[in-house]
């Protein structure tokens, strides 16, 4: 299934047929209104920068390696005092795509035929269909990876908060909801 290029709030379309085995470098940076859009995606207050400087070249036969580093600037709410937090994103990543029909796509099973996934291991590579990757689409996902879920203002914690003891917690009896229940 395609995407629709106005749902992608940064979008650097790669032709496959184009790029060979040395790599050919490109550098993206995102304008105000890819900003704009990358930070209504991101649900952060606003995304003052971002770019990314990329190795994009064969792998092995029919596959397209996406090596780079990738650097943002964000402002985001402070999870306490709902003030701005200024936070900045430095991301190396690596990223292999594969066409959808391809034997490198599949996932690797041993001899019961169960998959075998290392979590440490390399992450298995993307599948695309047609002939074009969009460059821009992955430098914005590992972008949003780095992304603090919890900012929180230098200095400032959660005072207002009891932890329970559980000191009050008791079974309920199994007829205490009976015990208002009156007939009329």
């Amino acid at each position: 299934m395609k995407k629709d290029l106005s749902e992608i709030p940064f979008s650097y379309p790669v032709k496959v047929g184009h790029i060979s085995a040395n790599p050919v470098e490109v550098r993206m940076s995102a304008d105000k209104d890819e900003l704009k859009a990358l930070a209504e995606s991101w649900n952060v207050v606003s995304v003052d920068n971002l770019h990314a400087d990329l190795q994009i070249n064969r792998w092995k036969r029919d596959g397209i390696r996406v090596k780079g580093r990738v650097q943002a600037k964000i402002v985001q709410s402070c999870i306490i005092t709902l003030e701005p937090v200024e936070s900045e994103i430095d991301e190396s990543f690596e990223q292999i795509f594969v066409p959808e029909n391809s034997k490198l796509a599949r996932h690797p099973a041993n001899d019961t035929g169960e998959m075998v996934l290392d979590p440490d291991g390399p992450d298995l590579p993307e599948v695309f269909a047609g002939d074009t990757i969009d460059a821009g689409e992955v430098v914005a996902e590992f972008a949003a990876l780095a992304i603090d879920p919890y900012p929180r203002k230098e200095g400032v914690e959660f005072e207002a908060h009891i932890e329970d003891t559980g000191e009050n917690d008791r079974k309920p009896s199994a007829f205490a909801a009976l015990k208002d229940w009156k007939k009329d």
